[in-house]
């Protein structure tokens, strides 16, 4: 940056293609008997602020006039974020991301005023991760809206938030939150090292594209890698257990780091009611995702082979006609249930509801007489669909979806070895599956640790809990 006004305009105007974007705005003003020059992005500055800055320049005097930069920001810049650099990179990233920034002719560096604004919406509970009791608020897509969350939960001086960068042209914010001093050091260095080295472009689909750049070993492996949450309690918590959450700008959305199948299953819910019933509603999901997984191959399994079913279940025998092999009907079936969550995303809010009447019937009542699906299989394929929304995770939902149909397909080839085959695929796949701080994805199950899966299996007391009555014999 040079000390002129004239040559640093020339040099701006350029870079910032001033005379081709509207809403790059500058304007030539007077301060203190000297030519300056402020440049600010339209949208992103308030203007009563704006105002009351610039009735504050060019109210000062040729005598009051500081003689550099640093004089200036502490005696007429009636404001708290303030900043001054001569570096062209950090000027352009500061004044691209909303920064209000001065220049004065004769001052070897800029005067950036941090008075942007970023349009918005409100804080309210998100659409995916609702509970039945607590707090209603949930994250934004501003990075330091979301933030502000977390510090309003954790007052400790131990709290970090720490502000990083990706992307060649996006440059998107990124923060690293965690507790100094419960945190795995070795493991934040390694994330550090990682975000500092992504060759991206963009971050075009935020916490996704971050995601992916950070674990890039078998992808094909489905079960996820990352807890994704939209709920600041939830964030404050794992944060308070040692664990790293990463904030990303224009996403509502956090990774929560390292994370195992334990992690995945668990909601908030599970603490905002007392211990036994937060057990009940953990055990129930994983039972659920356990039949979600299990009940289309068995089912297709047993009617292949009508010895294995146990005396008494008879009656789960398909007796109408089947038209279309059971196999390929499971598997229309998942591809349609897909289809009609494709649909439901689209579906502006008017249509929704006859929408959803005429879907029941066509894959319902008449699906059925037409001979195309037999009622036994629409009914488990029902309450496949139905458990999937159990999970919070999508990804987990998914991964399930993904094992069950490859169970569909080595059951309807081999039979009952197929069957079991695709059991011990599926619990292969979780068990070589790995963290992203390299730790074991079923810890406390393997490494076995009868202490900490109790603690992951049933929902105790919270630690530090008194016992009123016991305290009163105190």
């Amino acid at each position: 940056m040079a000390t002129g006004l004239e040559s640093n305009m020339t040099w701006l105007n350029k870079k910032l293609k001033a005379d081709q974007n509207f809403d790059v705005v500058y304007r030539v003003i007077h301060v203190g008997g000297k030519n300056a020059c402020i440049y600010f992005i339209d949208g992103f500055c308030k203007d009563e602020l704006m105002q009351k800055l610039l009735q504050q320049f060019m109210g000062i005097t040729a005598e009051d006039m500081p003689k550099d930069a640093h004089e200036m920001a502490k005696s007429f810049v009636p404001y708290v974020e303030v900043d001054l650099k001569d570096s062209w990179e950090e000027i352009l990233y500061s004044l691209m991301s909303g920064v209000f920034a001065l220049f004065v002719d004769g001052f070897d560096k800029c005067i950036l005023i941090d008075s942007r604004t970023y349009p918005s919406r409100g804080v309210e509970e998100p659409e995916k991760d609702k509970v039945l009791r607590g707090s209603k608020d949930g994250f934004v897509e501003t990075i330091v809206f979301n933030t502000a969350l977390i510090r309003r939960r954790i007052r400790s001086t131990e709290l970090v938030m720490e502000m990083m960068h990706a992307g060649k042209s996006s440059k998107t914010d990124i923060v690293l939150c965690y507790m100094d001093n419960r945190v795995d050091h070795a493991f934040l260095e390694k994330i550090r090292d990682r975000i500092k080295h992504i060759q991206v472009d963009a971050l075009t689909m935020n916490q996704e594209s971050l995601a992916e750049c950070l674990y890039d070993r078998k992808w094909y492996n489905p079960f996820p890698k990352f807890k994704f949450t939209e709920r600041p309690d939830t964030a404050s918590a794992q944060v308070l257990e040692g664990n790293i959450i990463i904030l990303v700008d224009n996403s509502p959305s956090v990774l929560i780091m390292p994370t195992s199948i334990f992690d995945v299953v668990e909601e908030a819910d599970d603490y905002y009611f007392p211990p036994i019933t937060g057990t009940y509603l953990r055990l129930s999901r994983f039972i659920i995702a356990v039949l979600t997984y299990l009940m289309t191959p068995t089912f297709l399994l047993l009617m292949k082979n009508p010895d294995l079913i146990p005396r008494g279940f008879e009656f789960i025998m398909v007796r109408d006609t089947v038209n279309i092999p059971l196999f390929w009907q499971f598997l229309i079936l998942e591809l349609a249930i897909d289809g009609l969550r494709l649909a439901a995303v689209n579906t502006p809010n008017m249509l929704s509801t006859p929408l959803s009447v005429m879907a029941a019937l066509v894959l319902g009542e008449f699906s059925v007489n037409s001979g195309w699906f037999n009622s036994e299989v629409m009914l488990y394929m029902a309450f496949v669909a139905i458990a999937n929304y159990t999970q919070s995770s999508y990804e987990l939902g998914y991964a399930l979806k993904f094992m069950r149909i490859l169970n569909l397909i080595l059951t309807a080839v081999f039979g009952i070895w197929g069957y079991v085959g695709g059991i011990i695929l599926c619990i292969l796949f979780m068990f070589t599956n790995r963290t992203v701080s390299n730790q074991s994805y079923v810890y406390p199950l393997f490494p076995f640790n009868a202490k900490q899966l109790a603690k992951r299996l049933f929902r105790l007391r919270l630690p530090g809990a008194l016992d009123p009555v016991r305290e009163e014999k105190k």
